[in-house]
């Protein structure tokens, strides 16, 4: 664990069989070291719906992507350039559309799984124009597993990689990736909003009958109304631009939000009895916490606390951290907590060494 995060007392190896297992995959939490947890946060009521606070948010962050697109409608029929420096709004608030499919795909907002099902369809297929499912499915396998390699599928083998036993198997140009990846992880962030439409399109396949038909005619709708409107408002070269540097901007944002949570953090070695609480927090990594911060990462920079109660409400996240630092500190488990810049440190720094034995 690097020496300039935060961490509350030093702990060994997690003992096996901390948390047994239902089969429905959660934390039991009869014995374990959660339980206690998981009692005072219900009892201080933080496990309650914020559904009010939700439809204000998704209310403001409707009419202020409104609001963008009108003025992309309206200065772009005068021809200038300057209608480019609105991708910047629009991509920040494309994430926090990203962050209310992400909450949705959580139960997070609404008390039913249909409901919160419609609004992950919403934010995210049409909207957005990342598949629901797909998205649903890859990240619960990372939620019960994270930074598992082989189980996690954060950390399978792609453009980047995440261990020096996946780096000196690679060959070729993605050898070449591995060594410099650290200082190539940005820019190569530009490319990640259009692969997440494309990802949620490959995903169909994965799907059948309704499930099909309903997320492949969202994202379907989200495309064609996304270029119908940006063909109409802009001439064609402004058009493609815009939307390059859209998606470009999208992919970085969502990338600097997803990116301090886990990497350089422990990495599970195969066969490793973790307990649910050990699990989640052993792998996971805080960044501190302040309007802005909260604001830009979406809640999820309380990494720690929304992956032990991913069902937590967002606004609830930073009210649960205190109870969930004194617990760690209580059981001798670090908890790890730092600044945004030093996040980046780490993960970068985990990234450079992994590429070590390829220089």
């Amino acid at each position: 664990m690097p020496a300039s995060s935060s961490t509350l007392a030093v702990a060994s190896a997690p003992p096996p069989g901390a948390e047994r297992a239902s089969a429905g995959g959660r934390p039991e939490p009869s014995g374990s070291e959660f339980a206690p947890l998981l009692r005072q946060v219900r009892d201080a009521g933080l496990l309650r719906r914020r559904t009010g606070w939700y439809a204000a948010m998704i209310a403001v962050n409707a009419l202020a992507t409104g609001a963008v697109w009108t003025a992309v409608v309206l200065l772009g029929g005068t021809g200038t350039w300057w209608v480019l420096a609105l991708a910047l709004p629009a991509a920040v608030l494309s994430a926090r559309t990203g962050f209310i499919g992400h909450d949705a795909g959580h139960q997070q907002i609404a008390a039913g799984r249909r409901a919160n099902r419609v609004l992950a369809l919403l934010h995210g297929n049409l909207l957005l124009g990342m598949g629901a499912s797909w998205w649903t499915d890859k990240h619960n396998r990372h939620h019960a597993n994270p930074n598992h390699v082989g189980k996690d599928p954060d950390v399978e083998v792609g453009a980047l990689v995440w261990s020096r036993a996946q780096a000196v198997e690679r060959e070729g140009f993605a050898r070449w990736l591995t060594k410099h990846q650290a200082r190539l992880f940005f820019p190569m962030l530009l490319l990640e909003g259009l692969a997440l439409k494309v990802a949620s399109f490959q995903d169909l396949r994965r799907l059948s009958g309704r499930d099909r038909a309903v997320e492949g005619g969202l994202l379907v709708a989200h495309l064609a109304g996304y270029t119908a409107l940006l063909l109409c408002a802009l001439p064609p070269a402004q058009a493609v631009v815009f939307a390059l540097l859209h998606h470009a901007l999208i992919g970085l944002h969502l990338g600097c939000a997803f990116a301090p949570n886990h990497k350089g953090m422990a990495m599970p070695e195969e066969g490793a009895r973790w307990g649910h609480l050990r699990r989640q927090v052993l792998t996971s990594r805080n960044v501190r916490g302040n309007p802005v911060t909260d604001f830009m990462l979406g809640g999820l920079n309380y990494q720690v606390e929304h992956h032990l109660m991913p069902s937590l409400p967002r606004p609830h996240l930073r009210l649960a951290q205190p109870l969930v630092r004194a617990h760690c500190a209580r059981l001798g488990v670090p908890y790890t907590e730092t600044g945004l810049l030093d996040s980046y440190r780490q993960a970068l720094g985990h990234m450079h060494d992994v590429g070590a034995p390829l220089r």
